[in-house]
């Protein structure tokens, strides 16, 4: 085999794998219970599987052009995803649109004993 087809199962073997992980995203948007658990879905295994698709193209096509291109879109998607998710997680948490029965730690509600944060008040 020569080194071209080697790079081109390496190639096939990453579109796989990414595909697999994007799938995965998927059924985990439509499955999972609450926008907590969706925005995990939404941003670690679809970037995942992205940049996996990603490498995947830049091996099988080899064009210094796409190559550059897929690098952009891949970097896009490190800064956009997560952005994206930490936003979505506050907007269901100040709107009550998450199952509070299911979380187990809620780190944004101060306990009893804490003093308040608000502007104009002492600690």
């Amino acid at each position: 085999m020569t080194f071209e087809g080697v790079l081109d199962v390496l190639g096939s073997v990453l579109i796989l794998i990414g595909a697999a992980f994007t799938l995965t995203a998927a059924i985990g948007l439509v499955r999972l219970p609450d926008v907590l658990n969706r925005m995990h879905a939404a941003s670690k295994p679809q970037s995942l599987g992205f940049l996996l698709l990603c490498a995947g193209l830049a091996v099988v096509l080899r064009d210094p052009g796409t190559t550059t291109m897929l690098i952009l879109a891949a970097g896009m998607q490190l800064v956009t995803a997560p952005v994206a998710t930490q936003m979505m997680g506050k907007a269901a948490y100040r709107t009550g649109q998450f199952r509070s029965d299911i979380v187990i730690v809620d780190d944004r509600t101060p306990s009893p004993d804490e003093e308040s944060d608000e502007p104009g008040e002492t600690r």
